[in-house]
């Protein structure tokens, strides 16, 4: 192959070019060569972390790129199994074409358009489960993957078995094993081991993601704007601090909470900023 083949033409066939040259043995990157499957999957799941965060910050540009590196993944996983005789990337798209298209009936095929969404998503899942069946997974939860994160595959876990009506039916009853389970977990704090600290905690973070499910919130989403939030907040108290020729460890817990009060008022509106004072 010619090097103009990794300099110009359409993007996904220099891509994939590009990436059959890394992975070559002789003329290769050393680097590339020996990666594999499980050594690529923690970078995959870094790429698509990136790209709800540029979604999250209204990053355009940025979104772009990070779908780039997102593309890239597929496209070296896909390369590593051509290598092995598994599958290549052509076959790749044309199984996630195939895939939307039986997903799709209402679009694709003969079926009514005329549907609510709450329907679509449950002809959607009826479409899922019927493939499962055919992959021979009989369990309920199988297929379920490992490697989410993991309030988001409790949540799918939960969504698994409530279909089969293993649920509350409220969420009312989620919040009192919500108490329940952050009561033991205090009570014990002093006799549990830490194995079992561990245990209890986790099975707490499982009832709340249940709660999650059940107001239709996303965990995941919702977590990392409490994160961004907290970020704010408290470079707003560094800030503050600042003002005065401090840091953080040079104040105490007080007064960086009445700090972070204001920041809080600030953000709403409640407290004039600094520069009108």
């Amino acid at each position: 192959m010619s090097d103009s083949a990794f300099t110009t033409g359409p993007g996904l066939a220099r891509l994939l070019a590009i990436m059959a040259r890394l992975r070559d043995p002789e003329r290769g990157c050393p680097w590339d060569v020996e990666q594999t499957f499980a050594s690529i999957a923690p970078y995959t799941l870094e790429e698509a972390h990136e790209v709800a965060d540029a979604i999250a910050r209204e990053d355009w540009a940025e979104l772009r790129s990070e779908l780039g590196d997102l593309l890239l993944q597929t496209v070296f996983h896909a390369r590593m199994a051509e290598e092995q005789g598994l599958f290549d990337f052509e076959a790749v798209a044309t199984g996630i074409a195939d895939k939307m298209i039986a997903r799709h009936p209402h679009v694709f095929g003969g079926e009514s358009r005329d549907k609510t969404a709450e329907q679509q998503t449950a002809d959607w899942e009826a479409i899922k489960a019927a493939e499962r069946a055919g992959r021979a997974q009989a369990g309920v939860l199988d297929g379920v993957a490992l490697g989410l994160p993991a309030l988001t595959r409790a949540v799918k876990l939960q969504k698994r078995a409530a279909r089969v009506g293993f649920d509350w039916p409220s969420t009312d009853q989620v919040v009192e094993k919500i108490i329940e389970e952050a009561q033991e977990l205090v009570e014990a704090r002093d006799t549990l081991t830490e194995a079992e600290t561990f245990e209890e905690f986790g099975d707490l973070l499982f009832v709340i993601a249940n709660l999650a499910r059940h107001l239709k919130v996303d965990p995941e989403a919702a977590l990392r704007a409490a994160n961004a939030k907290f970020t704010r907040r408290f470079a707003r108290i560094e800030a503050l601090l600042a003002e005065d020729g401090r840091r953080p460890d040079d104040s105490d817990l007080a007064e960086m909470d009445a700090l972070w009060n204001r920041a809080k008022a600030e953000e709403r509106g409640q407290f004039p900023d600094n520069k009108s004072q």
